[in-house]
């Protein structure tokens, strides 16, 4: 597991890793651009629900380290997105306002990943995404926030989505929150006459901030009380 990771504006991606790893030792032996090498993350709901996981993505592609001027550019762009952790700790990382120094920390470097192709298997479906996308895709505004705000979310609350569903739900399956991001919320019902499925909610309008998110769950949850 990298300690850190990042996306250039250029699509690649940058790792952290210990230097000690089997990636680091490979990388470090290989010629340029012959490690082919395959990063798998695995997106999982930050609330308990039966199968929690919610997506897998592949992205493959060739290993090198991170050498010369690139370095110091790299370690500042992971510093900025990741400023906590080993990331402020590397004693082998340039000088800086950002960096500092500890002793007995073990050797650390960064790697990249030139990506070629990218497999993405999660609630919306499974599709192949170029490496131009991931290098012009942006987080979503709602990442940071969206692990406390499922896990408020109070589950009578929530049921009340029912409503916008249509007579098939009269039953009164329980809900559960399951992802949120800028367009809208997936939740997970069970236990009605349909069984297990997730319905997505979306938004009127792409959300940036917390104050939009209020204002579309209030849009959300008054179209489904008429």
């Amino acid at each position: 597991m990298p300690a850190a990771r990042t996306v250039t504006p250029d699509g690649d991606v940058i790792l952290l890793v210990s230097g000690e790893s089997a990636a680091a030792r490979a990388a470090a032996h290989a010629q340029d651009d012959d490690l082919t090498a395959v990063i798998e993350i695995t997106d999982v709901a930050p609330v308990s629900v039966p199968h929690r996981i919610r997506g897998r993505a592949w992205l493959a592609g060739w290993l090198t380290p991170v050498r010369g001027a690139d370095r110091a550019a790299c370690a500042a762009l992971l510093a900025e997105r990741h400023p906590v952790g080993e990331l402020l700790a590397m004693s082998d990382f340039p000088e800086g306002p950002r960096a500092a120094r500890y002793s007995g920390r073990p050797a650390w470097m960064l790697l990249r990943l030139e990506v070629g192709e990218i497999s993405v298997d999660d609630l919306w479906g499974a599709e192949h995404v170029t490496p131009e996308d991931l290098a012009a895709a942006q987080p979503d505004p709602m990442v940071a926030h969206e692990t406390e705000l499922l896990q408020h979310l109070h589950g009578d609350r929530i049921g009340e989505l029912c409503g916008l569903l249509g007579p098939r739900e009269a039953g009164g399956p329980t809900a559960v929150p399951l992802a949120l991001d800028r367009l809208g919320l997936r939740v997970r019902f069970s236990g009605g006459a349909a069984g297990t499925f997730d319905a997505r909610f979306d938004f009127p309008e792409p959300v940036t901030d917390i104050c939009g998110l209020r204002r579309a769950m209030h849009t959300l949850f008054s179209a489904a009380g008429h």
